[in-house]
């Protein structure tokens, strides 16, 4: 693949021939986790994730119409809303922010070099001064501010999807409280995080790095990995939970409103029922309703128990184990490296779980 040619396999080339040291060696460009999990990893899952995303994407926005789950009333307003996340998309302003903002990453990345006692990859050391690599430049000016683009634009593209579905929540949505799905006709939408599977597990490759190395140093006990584990986990879910909270108010009211309709025409059905059986009803009798036959009130106790059941929550445990595994596989890797593998596996299992 190209970027990840242009950032890691270029780098390995200007370091030569120190980069050809054994991956073991103290410095070596080859053995430096952050490196292939940034350059090769990381970048090659946001590259693939891309196209993996947008027909993801496409194939959830199309169901609102294939449906259809907009009303005709609100056609025009669902169409600009598409429209304008098009554009904010593929926004030209937006991505050469990116491009900016990862250039400073670059350079900050590298901006304590100075402090280095050993030479590595990344610099030389010498009684003259430290003096960054070939390599280390590159580094700077190509491979980490590729990394960080394509991770602040799916980032950027994420927050505009986002946007959208919040403001299609707004629209007049044809939902139905007995729907099969259990969500309104809305269920299809609790799986889009999985879409960004390999985006995530880009992320949590660079973040999982960075832990490895910092372990080098460190001692890690499982409640503490528990913790990191945990919380990388949440920060995740919030990600995905953004967009799709914002269905849970239209299918909240649709519940009550359901409840409240469906109650009424079920105790209707049953005084009915209670008349046919008893010849009268057991309190509040009343002559006009007496002259309502139970054969002409449908029985709604079906419709109400299925409305009952109905969930306002799009994100749940079954629809997001794919993105959630992403996200922690790599920490998990990362903990391995100084904990059991019992330990490790139970925790991954337990968050899976939650």
């Amino acid at each position: 693949m190209l970027f990840v040619g242009l950032a890691w396999f270029v780098p390995l080339l200007l370091g030569l021939p120190r980069s050809f040291l054994a991956a073991d060696t103290p410095g070596s460009y080859l053995g430096d986790l952050g490196v292939w999990a940034r350059f090769v990893v990381g970048i090659g899952a946001f590259v693939l994730a891309e196209q993996q995303v947008e027909r993801g994407l496409r194939i959830k926005l199309g169901q609102f119409l294939k449906a259809p789950l907009i009303a005709p009333g609100s056609v025009a307003p669902f169409a600009e809303a598409v429209t304008t996340a098009l554009a904010r998309r593929d926004s030209r302003v937006a991505e050469a922010i990116c491009l900016v903002l990862a250039i400073i990453a670059g350079v900050v990345a590298f901006a304590n070099t100075h402090t280095a006692t050993v030479s590595s990859w990344a610099v030389e050391v010498s009684a003259d001064g430290n003096r960054l690599t070939a390599t280390a430049w590159w580094m700077v000016f190509v491979s980490q501010p590729l990394f960080v683009f394509l991770l602040l634009r799916g980032l950027w593209r994420h927050f505009v999807w986002a946007q959208l579905l919040r403001r299609i929540a707004g629209l007049e949505l044809r939902l139905v409280a007995t729907h099969p799905d259990g969500n309104g006709g809305l269920a299809f939408l609790a799986s889009y995080p999985n879409a960004y599977a390999l985006f995530i597990f880009g992320v949590s490759a660079a973040i999982g790095a960075a832990i490895a190395k910092h372990l080098l140093q460190e001692s890690l006990t499982s409640t503490t990995f528990s913790m990191i584990a945990g919380g990388w986990l949440v920060v995740v879910l919030a990600l995905f939970a953004y967009p799709l909270s914002a269905f849970s108010k239209p299918l909240g009211q649709l519940k009550e409103r359901s409840l409240l309709m469906l109650g009424t025409q079920a105790t209707r059905y049953h005084r009915s029922n209670e008349r046919k059986i008893l010849g009268t009803n057991v309190v509040a009798v009343s002559t006009d309703e007496a002259q309502q036959q139970a054969d002409d009130i449908a029985d709604p106790t079906k419709q109400f128990e299925t409305t009952r059941k109905l969930s306002a929550m799009l994100l749940n445990r079954s629809a997001i184990v794919p993105v959630a595994a992403a996200a922690l596989l790599p920490i998990a890797a990362a903990g391995a490296t100084i904990l059991p593998y019992k330990e490790v596996f139970s925790v991954l299992k337990k968050l899976l779980l939650l």
